[in-house]
This record gives C-alpha cells, structure tokens and sequence, in this order.
C-alpha cells in the first residue's frame, strides 16, 4: 500500500471517528465558541439547537425539562452583550459584593423572546431549584445574568457559572426582608429559562 493511500484512509477513520452523530449535529448549538452555559427555552425566536435529547441532555430530562428548540448561550455570547454591575449584600457572609453580568431582559431578547405583560419566565439552577417570575418583576428589579463576582468569573461548585440575581438592597420591599428570602427568585448556577405565557 503506498504512503498516499495510507494517509486518505487513515484521514477518513479518523474522520469517522471524529463525526458526530445526526442527533449530536442537530442538537448541537451553532457558531458557539465554548460549551454551553445557558439554555433558553419556551416562547423565543428561531432558536440555535434543536429539541431536548433524553439521552444527551441528561441533566435537563432529569428534571423534567421539555422542548422542541431552544437558544444556547457560551460565555462568549452572555460576554458581548451589554454588562451591568450591582452591589448587593449576599445572603452568604452578610457583605455586599460586586456582581456584573448582562441584563436578564437583554438575555431573553438576544434569544427572539418577546416579553409582554402575561410573560413568565422560570429561572432553573444545576440542583433543580426553580424561581417564577414575571416580565414586570425583572424590569422593575434590573435582574441581571451575573457572570462575575467581585472581578472573579463565577465558578461551578460555588455561585456559578451564571447566576440569575437583582440588587435588592436598591429596592425597600426587598431589603425590608430577612436576607434569605430576599434572594428567592434568584437560583445561583441557573443553566435553564423557560418562557411561557401566564
């Protein structure tokens, strides 16, 4: 066998092996540069993946998450939108800290989402703890997508990679409470929101 013919077949196997599957293909999300961090799922746009893979998408199946299409965000994407900075004391130390991140709203319209009064939005984190909130609450609250705290990116095991969170030391009906509850609507690790109609 001359050296041409083992160079085009051992291209081709390791091609093959190096394919992915058409399911991987279609669920996959386009033109991203890093793993997905957020999913966007419900009423949006055209979306950038395909329908929920039981076998695949095995976090999501477990906690009983359905969809047809969805909007995936890497980092890369959260980054190129518009960061806002909040300073709210934390449950956590009872200390204020700097998170930055993109608006919630700017993150449900970079995925074709169209609020209107009757939206509802479900903020999911990695343990499966889920907050509802409406379309009139993350406006009012300036929820963002917070990616860093206090200049350090979020890390998975602790607040991250993104939390869902608003400043409310900003607003009295929020500060007025215990700081637990506070923080109810705001799942840290959030990795899923579904968009619905109430």
């Amino acid at each position: 066998m001359n050296k041409r013919r083992q160079f085009f077949l051992g291209a081709a196997a390791l091609g093959a092996v190096n394919l992915p599957s058409a399911a991987l293909a279609q669920n996959a999300p386009k033109a991203q540069k890093g793993p997905t961090l957020l999913t966007v799922s419900g009423l949006i746009g055209a979306g950038n993946r395909g329908a929920l893979d039981p076998l695949l998408d095995r976090m999501m199946a477990k906690q009983k998450i359905k969809f047809d299409k969805a909007q995936a965000f890497d980092f890369a994407a959260l980054a190129a939108l518009p960061a806002v900075t909040i300073k709210p004391t934390l449950e956590y130390d009872s200390k204020p800290h700097t998170l930055k991140g993109p608006l919630l709203a700017d993150v449900l319209k970079a995925g074709g989402v169209k609020m209107t009064d009757k939206t509802t939005v479900f903020l999911r984190a990695v343990d499966g703890y889920a907050a509802q909130v409406t379309a009139a609450e993350i406006a009012k609250y300036r929820f963002i997508v917070a990616t860093h705290m206090d200049g350090q990116p979020l890390s998975l095991g602790g607040l991250g990679p993104l939390w869902a969170v608003y400043d409310a030391d900003r607003f009295p009906d929020m500060a007025a409470k215990p700081l637990p509850a506070r923080f109810a609507w705001c799942p840290w690790a959030t990795y899923h929101i579904e968009v619905k109609e109430a």
